[in-house]
């Protein structure tokens, strides 16, 4: 391990302000969730399971949005594509607050659809910014920022709520945002190299060759048998209509490798894997008979994923996202065995040690996997992949957990994990024994 990457690193001013801002920008969000299902249960006076509706809503939005927010960034630059989300932000969640749930629900779409993307912005900036070593370190950096602020935001929303009003908390959400989002503007990070030779994104084709040229060798025959195999299927249909549409929508997607995919499939067993034990944790807490102490719980396990974020990024060698995300699977596992707080924040521990790991790991091959011109979208789809995770595993972990009982969420989170790890193994075999015959 070498922990002056760490000092290298935060000598550089730009990465320093990147993470910064990533931290200011992702606050009010970390506060938003907590928010919202106050509003909706104490200020609408409905259930929890019409609040967790409204989350799924915001969750679907910025599953469906990140990818369409991070090719906005790839195509006309940074200012421009964060101009919607900066006004949306401020419009969305200051009417929200005094509307009907019906029309909560509504407006919550359309604020997930246009959040401002920060997780994708600032994992292209740190791409770009650093490489080699420094790459893996900036992106732990990040994800320990991101467990910081989720170690206190949520406090600052249940405080605002049950202090002053989930309407000023929600406002305030939105308008913190929006201002982070112009600051974001102003400071302007760079989303690419200064010399990536990047071809204009209104020429598809010459795009494609530019991508493909530039890609790794072992990517450029699947990013060009994709396109030509598109081509040909298109030319043999419609000679003269429809095969330039299929090409450029092949172009579009030239990135999107086989590894690139179990890239995805990673980031989704993470957020189901984080999901379905948050919901676990909240479960088990709730029937002991003391709901005070769940922040005791929260607070050992975003810990732990720090002190395990700054042990991997110290790393001098990458190791397999795919092999992390196994690995925390079968440590959730023991979780199950708990029979109080104590015990739960114990052995919550083993597993938190490679939360930040994980997503720090999945985020540092996408980067090195997709070339700078298309890296805003893969980012995108990377964070949908993930929310995608999250929207999935929070509902089966609560069926799990209402049908058998609080310890079965663990038992859910830890099992379906290591199985999404263990097909991403298989597949990524599949595809080199494939490539050693040919």
């Amino acid at each position: 391990m070498n922990f002056r990457l760490y000092r290298d690193l935060l000598a550089i001013v730009p990465v320093r302000r990147v993470l910064l801002v990533g931290m200011l920008a992702r606050f009010p969000h970390a506060a938003a969730g907590v928010l919202l299902t106050l509003h909706v249960v104490l200020t609408l006076d409905k259930g929890y399971a019409a609040a967790g509706a409204v989350a799924a809503v915001v969750t679907i939005g910025i599953a469906v949005g990140a990818p369409w927010r991070g090719r906005r960034v790839d195509n006309v630059g940074l200012r421009k594509a964060l101009i919607p989300s900066v006004i949306s932000e401020a419009v969305i969640w200051s009417v929200a607050p005094h509307v009907s749930y019906e029309w909560l629900l509504v407006l919550a779409l359309i604020g997930g659809l246009f959040t401002l993307p920060v997780f994708s912005v600032v994992r292209q900036s740190l791409g770009v910014l650093a490489a080699g070593e420094k790459r893996r370190t900036a992106f732990t950096l990040d994800s320990i920022a991101t467990e910081i602020v989720f170690m206190g935001g949520p406090a600052v929303g249940a405080v605002l709520a049950t202090s002053i009003s989930t309407v000023v908390g929600l406002t305030l959400v939105g308008i913190s945002t929006a201002a982070a989002g112009v600051f974001l503007m102003w400071f302007n990070p760079p989303t690419r190299s200064a010399a990536d030779g990047a071809v204009p994104p209104h020429d598809v084709e010459a795009a494609t060759a530019a991508v493909v040229t530039a890609a790794p060798a072992h990517l450029r025959e699947p990013a060009a048998e994709l396109t030509q195999a598109a081509g040909a299927a298109a030319d043999a249909a419609d000679p003269a209509n429809s095969g330039g549409l299929l090409r450029r929508a092949a172009a579009g997607f030239s990135w999107m490798t086989v590894s690139v995919a179990v890239v995805f499939v990673v980031a989704a067993g993470a957020g189901l894997l984080l999901a379905s034990t948050d919901v676990g944790i909240v479960a088990l807490v709730e029937s002991s008979g003391d709901p005070g102490k769940l922040g005791i719980v929260f607070a050992v396990w975003c810990a732990a994923s720090l002190v395990g974020g700054l042990l991997y990024g110290a790393m001098t060698r990458r190791i397999s996202p795919m092999l992390l995300l196994l690995a925390m699977a079968v440590l959730t596992l023991p979780m199950s065995f708990a029979t109080d707080t104590l015990s739960l924040a114990l052995l919550s521990i083993p597993g938190g040690l490679l939360c930040a790991p994980v997503l720090s790991a999945a985020s540092e091959r996408v980067a090195d996997l997709v070339t700078e011109e298309r890296r805003g979208e893969a980012m995108g789809w990377y964070g949908s992949a993930l929310t995608t995770g999250t929207a999935i595993g929070a509902p089966l972990a609560g069926a799990a957990i209402d049908t058998i009982g609080p310890w079965s969420g663990f038992a859910f989170a830890g099992a379906a994990a290591a199985m999404m790890a263990l097909l991403t193994l298989g597949t990524r075999a599949m595809v080199i024994r494939r490539r050693i015959r040919v």
